[in-house]
């Protein structure tokens, strides 16, 4: 070991800089510990003060801090045959303390004659005393020999010829300039009239050393005679050049490090720079830090991983945005959804009906991937009459068959989606759409349509005028209510609400007990309690103790819940909406169009944003009540008692409840109303109480009253649009039991 430090890492430039290079990234790059993964790859949980983090990113050992300790470790790694040792200290209750490297070549792996694999490892201290060390107390990385387990391999042992050459041939011209430098050229006289101080002196003109480099001299020689001698340097010098320039290319090669990563990018591109730094971190530095982290993975606890933190790495991003920008074309291209991009990219998805499809260029036509996509993109038609994924037939986006009929009503669904702008219609499915509504109302039809329809068509050859073409849509949608000749009544059950309110209890429920684990969790983690009286002293060294508050804002994390709830209660929601959407689409004998989807949306983000800021103020009593708990000298075990009541008993009952009674109404009674106004707007609503002694007086007021849909019912000065109307004051909604009833007037009756 001393060898390959002195020859090898202290006298070759290029040995050093490769270890250096690889050692200053193991030490300048922090690590993170957690648990659980996401999509993107992020730990669920960190644990930022554990005491493997405290050691390796804070102070190892007395001597060393965390990024000194993890160099020397990686240097000992890439340069030490056998591997680098780690000697952990415990303190009596068994947490880490200190992490010292042992020297590589005063530490013995001892096999077990017994058959198991190792026995101990023997220490020979600088005395000369042996000390015996358990396996568990020493971590031993290294990185394995393919056939001697009890050894490793390094880099320097396949560059060693390489390293040996470099180092000898500049020792050897280093002697050469010290003993020899020899002169530019020699002049030999004939010395045999010259005296012997005559000859000394000629002689002493050349002298060894590399002062003397260059100059002519002049030297004896036989009778008579006199010549030159050029002693200019000849093609074997020259040869250190070529293996110096071929030394070095081998050792960076067997240790994985560029020439431009060291710091010389001379006769490089910035691409060709850009690649190699790339190269580098992907086969030699990922894999380095890998090494070290997975050594000391087993002492950070069950279920838990430790890494490096390489977000910082800017050249690591290079694949990203190539998958980024190859999957912003594969969209461009309608190869993938937006949801399919988004994924791809790292980002949460939509997973909604316009991020699902496909959207074909280059008109950007939707091709929807579920078949209830279909009517919120604004495409008809089942899997069944040739619609569904990837068809836009018989529905707006087609043309019309020649011997089939138009559908009835497609003219005033056509206006109506032109006007409104279904979500994500594009300017193109639009004209479309009116252009088939023109071709659908043949001429002559009789009554004052036909007349409104030929006023119109006649208004579009220059620009349109606002009242023909309003008076045309006006028609158009009484010419479609003409198909709901027969009243038709729809009002939504007790069964329905009832199946609504049981959803979103039983997924509160859940997220409730998942609450309870991780605020509980963060009430005993040492980064919550560090600095305050919950502290326990880890012997009478230790000062992470204090008489500071717990935060209990981060422990209860009101923000993030308030998130998750709105996550949780979104899909449960659109689920029960869809549902009931689809019942009155069919009493009212129509379909879930583009408009209506867009309502229905809106109910579940209201109702689910409502129930949100509610659990947000239960999390704020529940701050409330542990500061006060903590305020009053409250044990540890006492403030996880008092999240067990708060978030399992009664009143957490009595919150879940109430949350779920609120968003079924508004959810359920938001998805019928958005249909009702979608299909027609001759439906009519007429509200409804329990008629007992329990009905709010503003609601008996309206009792009874039947208006149009789109018009809400006025209740105290406020607007209000149907029961439980998330909108509306809660004084106004809570607990309500009202309902709706929905009822198709024929053609002629008036609201």
């Amino acid at each position: 070991m001393d060898r390959v430090v002195t020859e090898g890492y202290e006298r070759v430039v290029w040995v050093f800089k490769a270890v250096d290079t690889i050692g200053k990234h193991a030490s300048r790059l922090p690590l993170e510990l957690g648990r659980g993964l996401t999509e993107e790859g992020e730990f669920e949980e960190t644990f930022p003060d554990h005491p493997l983090l405290r050691l390796l990113n804070g102070q190892a050992n007395p001597l060393e801090t965390g990024p000194m300790f993890r160099k020397r470790l990686s240097a000992q790694v890439l340069l030490s045959k056998r591997g680098a040792f780690v000697e952990k200290t415990r303190s009596r209750a068994g947490t880490l303390t200190r992490l010292d490297l042992l020297p590589p070549d005063r530490v013995l792996p001892i096999p077990d004659p017994k058959g198991d694999y190792l026995s101990h490892f023997e220490f020979t201290t600088r005395e000369g005393v042996i000390r015996e060390l358990p396996p568990e107390r020493v971590i031993w990385i290294r990185d394995p020999h393919p056939t001697d387990p009890f050894s490793g391999i390094t880099p320097l042992e396949a560059a060693g010829i390489s390293v040996d050459l470099d180092h000898l041939s500049r020792l050897y011209n280093v002697t050469f300039i010290r003993n020899d430098a020899r002169p530019g050229g020699v002049i030999a006289v004939d010395a045999t009239s010259l005296n012997s101080q005559e000859m000394d002196r000629l002689e002493s003109r050349f002298l060894p050393g590399s002062e003397f480099a260059g100059h002519l001299s002049v030297i004896a020689s036989g009778p008579g005679g006199m010549s030159y001698v050029d002693t200019a340097a000849k093609p074997r010098d020259m040869n250190y050049e070529h293996a110096s320039a071929n030394a070095k290319l081998e050792i960076l090669a067997a240790f994985g490090v560029p020439e431009s990563v060291t710091g010389n990018a001379s006769g490089r591109t910035f691409d060709n720079a850009e690649q190699e730094e790339l190269g580098f971190w992907l086969h030699t530095e990922l894999g380095h830090l890998e090494l070290i982290a997975n050594a000391f993975e087993k002492d950070a606890g069950e279920d838990m991983r430790l890494r490096y933190d390489t977000s910082t790495v800017e050249v690591l991003e290079l694949p990203r945005r190539r998958r980024r920008a190859e999957a912003r074309e594969e969209w461009n291209a309608g190869l993938i959804s937006l949801d399919e991009y988004r994924k791809l990219a790292g980002f949460p998805r939509y997973a909604n009906p316009h991020t699902r499809a496909l959207w074909i260029s280059p008109q950007k036509a939707p091709v929807p991937l579920l078949p209830s996509d279909a009517a919120a993109l604004g495409i008809s038609g089942s899997p069944d009459q040739g619609g569904g994924p990837g068809s836009a037939g018989p529905g707006p986006n087609a043309p019309q068959q020649p011997d089939q009929p138009p559908a009835e009503g497609a003219a005033a669904q056509a206006v109506t989606e032109a006007r409104g702008g279904a979500p994500g219609a594009g300017e193109g499915p639009a004209a479309a759409a009116i252009d088939e509504a023109r071709a659908a109302a043949p001429s002559p039809q009789p009554g004052a349509a036909a007349a409104a329809v030929d006023e119109a068509r006649a208004g579009l050859d220059g620009i349109p005028e606002e009242g023909p073409a309003a008076a045309a849509v006006d028609e158009a949608r009484r010419v479609e209510t003409k198909a709901l000749s027969l009243v038709t009544e729809f009002s939504v059950g007790d069964d329905d609400f009832d199946q609504a309110r049981s959803a979103v209890e039983t997924a509160l429920t859940a997220l409730f007990a998942r609450q309870e684990g991780v605020i509980t969790a963060r009430l005993r983690s040492p980064k919550a309690r560090k600095g305050t009286a919950y502290w326990l002293d880890d012997g009478p060294t230790d000062t992470r103790g204090g008489s500071k508050p717990m935060d209990m804002g981060k422990v209860v994390g009101a923000e993030k819940w308030q998130d998750e709830v709105i996550a949780t209660l979104t899909p449960v929601l659109t689920r029960l909406a869809s549902a009931t959407a689809a019942d009155a689409a069919d009493a009212f004998g129509g379909s879930v169009s583009g408009g209506a989807s867009a309502g229905i949306g809106a109910a579940v983000l209201t109702a689910a944003t409502v129930a949100a800021d509610t659990m947000r103020t239960f999390h704020r009593a529940l701050e409330l009540t542990l500061d006060e708990a903590q305020q009053a000298g409250a044990a540890l075990d006492a403030l996880v008692g008092t999240v067990g009541e708060m978030l399992q008993g009664e009143e957490s009952t009595h919150v879940i409840g109430g949350i779920a009674e609120s968003a079924a109404a508004a959810t359920v009674n938001g998805a019928v109303d958005a249909v009702a106004a979608a299909t027609s707007p001759g439906i009519q609503r007429t509200w409804q109480t329990r008629r007992d002694d329990r009905v709010r007086p503003a609601h008996a007021a309206v009792e009874g009253l039947t208006l149009p849909v789109k018009q809400p019912f006025e209740m105290e000065g406020w607007p209000v649009r149907f029961p439980g109307d998330p909108l509306a004051p809660r004084s106004l909604t809570v607990n309500c039991r009202c309902r709706l009833r929905y009822r198709t007037a024929p053609e002629g009756e008036t609201p």
